[in-house]
């Protein structure tokens, strides 16, 4: 049931159609509803007023005779009163009704009239109608039930009223009618009603299936097509066999595709330019780089006998060559992420020892700023070292230049499947507008700030593309002036995928904005 009613959800034409088939119920109930109310009102109190009708004029009928026949001796009388009573009976057993006559005073012993049906129980005629038909001159009608002694039970109804027979007394006259047929024609228009209104529900099912379908098929077409867009397949269109509304959307949505298309042929073109511009380029300056490097050391050998400016104008050579080949070195690498040419050498060491040689490397004068905390040693895991350890290396050196002078945590632990290295230094941090571009390519969160100073601005794109090789997450929180937290999550065996964080990247030492 709940799955049928999310397909329901998730369906615009079933939507449509359940919403369209659920208020045509509504109305054919409704509507049926009050037809077959008003049927059966009709049947039932058409039959009540024509057999009231009739019986009012029998009755008229029978006391003009009686009248008459009291001037008559007791046997004519009798003769007249008895010929009543039978037609009565023969008149009722061909319409089905039952007739009971009954005195209106039981003091009189002559009560010699009183007619019973066998079976009839007499307590279906309520005695509050009897007192009401005593007191009235009209003739009165009820709705009841008609009881036997055996039994049976009838709906019916009944018509009450007085006859004064001459030198016997006053006598209740009571009609009893079954309804049996009219119930059983209304029971037929029932079944009339509710097929009528079955098919009709059907039908307009029906007509809001071929409707949804002429709506509904385009949009589901533009739905596929655009889903296979969106997949890569670019030549994918939509098919326009009409000239209405919908063929208008579909035209709409075929230009749209290839204006996209074209946009997104462009943009690739421009990217494959860009990349091969830079792969070109940084491979093109090696050999020129390489040249001018052995050059530079060698005046840097010889600085002793300079002038000192031309001296430090030697270091300062030095110094900027080796960040031109740090850049060209960067360039090159994110052009192999760019042309998804980059490969791991997977090797099995030890995470503790290489964040120990790390740190040892980078700052060995400035060990006491470095506290490393190591959970369990050794971790061994399967991974690239050169990647993880430039990872490291990005990662322990942006600290070291944003810790403003205070100290830098290192902590390495491990889950059963997981290993994780935490950097949490203290200084400058960052604010989360700034996270957001934290590792796009040449960002800088100060760009007022020296290029001389500082690294390229793709060693933290760099290390989360490392990071992503190796099926493993590398992830960034920070606050201004409270410093900032970067936390590497990597799996133990290669090829598998990260289930659980062992450190948490937002730190306790945190300081709460809310």
């Amino acid at each position: 049931m709940l799955s049928s009613w999310v397909k329901i959800k998730q369906s615009l034409s079933l939507k449509v159609l359940f919403a369209n088939t659920f208020f045509a119920f509504v109305i054919v109930s409704v509507v049926g509803i009050v037809v077959h109310n008003q049927v059966s009102s009709t049947f039932i109190n058409e039959k009540i007023a024509i057999s009231k009708v009739e019986t009012k004029n029998a009755l008229y009928l029978a006391q003009g005779h009686f009248n008459i026949a009291r001037f008559q001796d007791d046997a004519g009388l009798n003769k007249v009163v008895q010929d009543f009573i039978t037609s009565s009976r023969e008149d009722g057993s061909l319409s089905g009704r039952e007739t009971v006559i009954l005195p209106v005073s039981t003091r009189n012993n002559n009560n010699i009239y009183k007619t019973v049906p066998t079976l009839l129980v007499l307590d279906s005629i309520p005695e509050d109608f009897r007192k009401k038909v005593r007191e009235s001159e009209e003739v009165l009608e009820k709705r009841i039930t008609i009881r036997y002694s055996d039994g049976k039970e009838f709906p019916g109804f009944l018509i009450g009223g007085k006859l004064n027979i001459p030198r016997t007394g006053v006598y209740e006259i009571y009609y009893l009618f079954k309804l049996n047929a009219q119930y059983k024609s209304i029971s037929y228009i029932t079944w009339i009603l509710f097929i009528t209104g079955l098919l009709i529900v059907i039908l307009i099912g029906l007509s809001t299936q071929f409707v949804i379908k002429q709506v509904v098929s385009p949009v589901k077409e533009a739905a596929a097509v655009a889903e296979k867009f969106t997949n890569g397949d670019l030549t994918s269109r939509m098919a326009v066999s009409s000239q209405d509304e919908l063929a208008s959307l579909g035209n709409s949505f075929n230009e749209m595709a290839v204006s996209i298309q074209q946009q997104i042929y462009r943009l690739e073109n421009l990217s494959r330019l860009q990349q091969r511009f830079v792969s070109d380029v940084s491979h093109e300056l090696r050999t020129p780089l390489t040249t001018i490097r052995m050059a530079a050391e060698v005046i840097y050998q010889q600085k002793s006998g300079f002038d000192p400016s031309v001296s430090r104008s030697s270091e300062l050579l030095i110094n900027q060559i080796d960040r031109f080949e740090l850049l060209l070195s960067d360039l090159l690498e994110v052009s192999r992420f760019d042309a998804e040419a980059a490969t791991l050498n997977i090797e099995k060491f030890d995470i503790c020892n290489l964040v120990r040689k790390t740190v040892d490397y980078l700052h060995p004068s400035k060990s006491q700023i470095f506290e490393v905390s190591i959970e369990r040693d050794p971790i061994f895991i399967e991974a690239d070292p050169r990647r993880i350890e430039r990872i490291l290396r990005n990662l322990i050196t942006n600290a070291f230049d944003h810790s403003e002078g205070k100290s830098v945590q290192v902590k390495v632990t491990e889950s059963e499947n997981e290993v994780a290295i935490g950097v949490r230094d203290y200084g400058l941090g960052f604010s989360q507008e700034e996270s957001t571009h934290l590792f796009d390519r040449f960002w800088r969160a100060d760009p007022s700030r020296a290029r001389t100073s500082g690294g390229t601005g793709l060693g933290l794109s760099i290390a989360l593309e490392d990071a992503k090789l190796h099926q493993g997450q590398l992830l960034a929180w920070g606050q201004k002036n409270n410093g900032a937290h970067f936390v590497l999550t990597l799996p133990k065996l290669h090829g598998t995928s990260i289930q659980t964080f062992p450190i948490d990247l937002v730190p306790k030492d945190s300081i709460s904005t809310t």
